[in-house]
């Protein structure tokens, strides 16, 4: 039997408690905004922080699981039309809105990532942008046939943040870097491949899975935190308990991966020399035909293209330089530097051209402020680069109590 702790039914985000056979409990967090396929607000992090430390100190609670309301989707990425309205000619910079929404959004995943109990993912429907970080962030995640995952900041002007610079660099064979630039969706099985999720389970499974959660032993994990053993590899873990009872459910038959099918042709793509390389060959039917005629002419692979072509250029430029800057920071150092490009982002042009296109004209018809070959000259990578730097005064950058002051260097960090 569920049981609602607090808020009501039209809060943005709903907790409840599942009681376990033993007598313990597993808390439950709904994001609750279907109707904007439970995009992330300010107040819903805020929220979703706040109940996850206080769950972290309550010893009933032995997991935690994250799921969205309504079945279309998960998380569909952040309240955009939100920073659109604070994105003004007159706006100061850096923009306190986007400040507060950024600070408040990576402060989550940071608190999800470092989270002492199972934080268990139902990715079940749409799972973009903002949903991704949150998704990074869980320790156990779940697909089902109906997952369907994507970055797609380059249609907006923006960057895959969210840790997407983190989790990105971290996929086999520079799929990561193919999906930032192209903004490809995927599927349950590229989850699964790609080390964003660990379980793939059907659609219908969800009350099996809360039903094995509930009847698991969790009085051994219980009795090993009294005795202050926190290894989450133990077998008496409440880690591990969670992964028996999710491995013991059946595995669902998932759309196959098309990542999988098309690998070989990533990797050479992504692999053909600089961004200016890997444009000229995006950019030329011809040229991909000749790399691998079944990438060039499946239907999955011509809708990346076309998105990477119509995308913004400055967006490539960022998502390709954040993909090599990155390589050995930590998740702290990449949010913090996210947070940077982020605020840039909001006071430069083509954010507001790409959420204007998109989602308050709806015209589909942004006009970028450079073409690539601007970003690539010495003045753009000039342009580029100034996005990666600190634009808050001494001790007010929102994530600053995270590193020293040297933790990114000068450009970064003051």
């Amino acid at each position: 039997m569920t049981a609602a702790i607090e808020g009501t039914l039209e809060a943005p985000v709903l907790f409840s408690t599942e009681p376990t056979d033993c007598g313990h409990l597993i808390g439950i967090m709904t994001l609750n905004m279907p109707k904007s396929l439970n995009a992330l607000s300010v107040e819903m992090c805020q929220l979703l922080s706040q109940q996850l430390e206080q769950w972290q100190g309550d010893e009933q609670v032995v997991a935690l699981l994250l799921k969205g309301a309504g079945d279309k989707a998960f998380c569909a990425g952040g309240d955009i039309r939100r920073l659109y309205d604070s994105m003004s000619a007159t706006a100061p910079m850096p923009n306190p809105y986007a400040t507060d929404f950024f600070g408040h959004e990576y402060s989550l995943y940071r608190q999800m990532h470092f989270y002492p109990k199972p934080l268990i993912l139902w990715g079940d429907g749409i799972i973009m942008g903002g949903g991704m970080g949150l998704m990074a962030g869980c320790s156990h995640r779940l697909v089902t046939e109906r997952t369907r995952f994507a970055m797609p900041e380059i249609t907006i002007g923006l960057f895959p943040d969210a840790s997407g610079s983190w989790f990105l660099q971290r996929m086999p064979a520079k799929t990561g870097l193919f999906l930032g630039l192209t903004g490809a969706m995927c599927n349950g099985s590229d989850a699964l491949l790609t080390n964003l999720a660990e379980y793939g389970v059907g659609s219908q499974d969800y009350d099996a899975i809360m039903q094995r959660l509930t009847q698991s032993d969790w009085q051994t994990a219980a009795d090993n935190n009294k005795e202050n053993k926190h290894n989450k590899e133990s077998n008496n873990s409440a880690h591990s308990i969670v992964s028996r009872a999710l491995g013991a459910q059946p595995v669902a038959e998932l759309p196959a991966s098309k990542l999988a099918q098309h690998w070989c042709a990533i990797q050479q793509l992504m692999n053909r020399g600089g961004l200016g390389d890997i444009d000229a060959l995006l950019q030329n039917d011809e040229a991909l035909t000749q790399l691998d005629t079944d990438f060039a002419t499946d239907s999955w692979a011509q809708r990346a293209i076309a998105t990477y072509r119509h995308g913004c250029p400055v967006t490539a430029a960022l998502t390709y330089a954040l993909y090599h800057k990155v390589t050995d920071l930590s998740l702290e150092q990449v949010l913090y530097l996210e947070a940077n490009v982020a605020v840039h982002c909001a006071a430069n042009p083509d954010f507001k051209e790409g959420v204007r296109a998109l989602l308050i004209d709806k015209d589909r018809n942004p006009q970028w402020s450079r073409s690539l070959a601007d970003c690539l000259s010495s003045e753009g990578q000039a342009y580029i680069q100034q996005h990666f730097i600190n634009p808050y005064a001494k001790d007010e950058h929102p994530l600053g109590d995270w590193l020293s002051a040297a933790a990114l260097g000068n450009e970064a960090v003051r």
